[in-house]
């Protein structure tokens, strides 16, 4: 019943795009009909915007709106470098735009954004929160596509060794900036580059990841909180020794807290005054549904 459910909320409420990618991972659908609905949120310059990331509704192209492309690209399996959505998304990096030399990074928001319906996190205030989220995660896209002798791959190499060492000497504990640095290692693990201990690096993600999952499972369905799905984390991946329980956990509450329609709530606000909140909470149920009957899928 979980699954029928969810499939039902699909079919009734979701974008092409999720349609399409719910159909690829439980009916056999396509990669390319993954790719070509995402297609349509893609800019000239090669970059994304146009509400991909639900919560940010500038058209325009953003790093936010790339990494969000980025990853469902990732999702896809595809590995073909000449692909178009590859390379749009290399050329938009590439270019320079909405990236901070000093800090050697991609912005976190940009000041078109301020223009558009947005969450009050995506709000531009005159500078942008350098934590590595989406850099991290872009730098990791970069050296499993990028041309090895490209300007591009070595600037890449030269963030990538930068944010590491500030990652493993910080004491940060948020899903989203460790979500961006399990990206970096499963880039580097996949792509053999020898930039950074990999094995540290890699010890201490797993110590990262233990810190921001949530224990207390009773705030879960009310409160913005990690669980072990929003990490991707599955039985063959290195976070999974010694969160078995709280995994199992996750299982459990998956099929106890599914709404009647076949959603599940969504545990946050915009926190201003821009009613398409509605719209894009409607977005994301089909986004959590995705995330949650992948993990359930991983699991059984």
């Amino acid at each position: 019943m979980t699954f029928e459910r969810a499939r039902g909320f699909i079919y009734r409420n979701a974008r092409s795009l999720d349609l399409a990618r719910w159909r690829f991972h439980f009916e056999g659908g396509s990669r390319d009909d993954v790719l070509k609905a995402l297609s349509f949120y893609r800019n000239e310059d090669g970059g994304f915007g146009h509400g991909l990331e639900a919560d940010l509704w500038n058209p325009n192209s953003t790093p936010i709106s790339v990494w969000a492309a980025a990853e469902i690209i990732l999702e896809t399996g595809l590995d073909d470098r000449d692909n178009e959505l590859i390379s749009g998304i290399l050329g938009y990096l590439q270019n320079g735009a909405d990236f901070d030399e000093t800090e050697m990074q991609w912005l976190n928001t940009v000041p078109s954004n301020n223009t558009y319906p947005h969450a009050i996190w995506w709000e531009y205030r005159g500078k942008s929160d350098f934590k590595y989220n989406p850099t991290a995660m872009l730098a990791g896209f970069i050296i499993l596509f990028a041309a090895k002798d490209s300007p591009l791959y070595k600037k890449a190499c030269d963030i990538i060794v930068r944010a590491v060492t500030w990652f493993m000497g910080s004491d940060i504990c948020e899903q989203h900036v460790t979500h961006c640095f399990i990206r970096l290692y499963q880039a580097l693990e996949k792509s053999g580059e020898e930039l950074v201990d990999l094995d540290a690096f890699g010890k201490y993600l797993c110590e990262n990841v233990n810190r921001c999952i949530c224990c207390e499972t009773d705030r879960w369905d009310t409160e913005y909180v990690c669980k072990p799905s929003n990490l991707g984390i599955t039985k063959d991946s290195i976070f999974y020794e010694g969160n078995e329980d709280i995994c199992q956990a996750e299982v459990n509450n998956i099929r106890d807290s599914q709404l009647e329609d076949g959603s599940y709530n969504v545990t946050w606000q915009w926190y201003n005054d821009y009613k398409e909140f509605d719209v894009a909470a409607n977005f994301w149920r089909s986004n959590i549904i995705i995330e949650k009957m992948l993990f359930l899928k991983a699991f059984e």
